[in-house]
C-alpha cells in the first residue's frame, strides 16, 4: 500500500457469508473508487452470542466467497483475537500499519450505523476514518441525516462526491442491496430449506460439504450457551 491508497474495510461475523456482504462491499467500492476492500472476519464479535460456527469455517466461507470478485480480498486482521473485536481497535491496527484516517473507508449498513451513538468508543471512533454508510432493506442511507443530526454535517452522499478531503466524512450510498441476513440463512439450513441465491455457489458448497448449521449442530450450541 502507498501513501494514495484508498482502502475499504467491510467487517462482520459472517456466520454466513452472504450476497448482501458481497454487494454492500463492491458498491462501496465501486462507488468511492477504492482500491480494495479487505472483508475482515471478527474472532470474537461484541455484543452478541457465540457464533453459530467457528472462525475458521467462518474465515474460509468469506475466503471463497470473495475469491475472484473485483477489489475484494479476504482478510485476517480480526480472526486470531481472543477479545471482542471493536471497530475503533480495528482501526486503530490499521492506523498502526501506517495507514492514515484519509485512506480507510470503513464500510457499514445503515441499519447498524443507525445505533453509532452505541458504538464502543463513539464519537471518536468517528475520527479514526472515513465511512460509508450503504442503504440496507428498510434503511435509506439518505434518512440518516434526519435521524442522527448531531452529526448531520459530516454526511455526505456518495454519488455527489468529486474529491475525498483528508477530514473523515461519513458517505452515504442509496445502493441497492439483496433483504438476506445470516440469521435467516442459519434457520433456513437448520430448517433443511433452500440458500440458493442467497449465498455465493463456493459457500453453498462449502456449507454442505461440512454439514454446518444443521439442526442437530445447532441444538447443541444452544446447549452450550445456556
Amino acid at each position: 500500500m502507498n501513501a494514495s491508497s484508498r482502502i475499504g474495510i467491510l467487517g462482520g461475523t459472517f456466520d454466513p457469508v452472504h450476497l448482501g456482504h458481497i454487494d454492500t462491499a463492491r458498491a462501496a467500492g465501486a462507488a468511492l473508487d477504492l482500491d480494495e476492500v479487505m472483508v475482515v472476519p471478527s474472532g470474537t464479535p461484541p455484543h452478541r452470542q457465540s457464533p453459530a460456527v467457528s472462525r475458521y469455517h467462518r474465515f474460509a466461507m468469506t475466503a471463497l466467497a470473495v475469491t475472484g470478485v473485483d477489489r475484494l480480498r479476504i482478510s485476517d486482521l480480526e480472526i486470531g483475537e481472543v477479545e471482542a473485536s471493536y471497530t475503533f481497535d480495528t482501526l486503530a491496527r490499521l492506523r498502526a500499519r501506517g495507514l492514515s484516517a484519509s485512506q480507510i473507508f470503513f464500510i457499514t449498513g445503515a441499519d447498524a450505523f443507525a445505533e453509532i451513538a452505541t458504538w464502543s468508543r463513539y464519537p471518536q471512533v468517528l475520527d479514526m476514518s472515513h465511512f460509508v454508510v450503504v442503504s440496507r432493506p428498510g434503511h435509506r442511507s439518505t434518512e440518516l441525516p434526519d435521524r442522527l443530526p448531531s452529526i448531520a454535517k459530516r454526511m455526505t452522499r456518495a454519488d455527489r462526491v468529486s474529491t475525498v478531503d483528508a477530514q473523515p466524512a461519513i458517505f452515504l450510498l442509496d445502493a441497492e442491496t439483496p433483504d438476506v441476513s445470516s440469521t435467516d440463512i442459519r434457520r433456513r439450513l437448520a430448517n433443511r430449506e433452500s440458500i440458493a441465491g442467497l449465498v455465493p455457489e463456493a459457500v453453498g458448497r462449502y456449507i454442505d460439504q461440512h454439514g454446518l448449521y444443521a439442526r442437530q449442530e445447532m441444538s447443541a450450541i444452544g446447549r452450550s450457551l445456556a
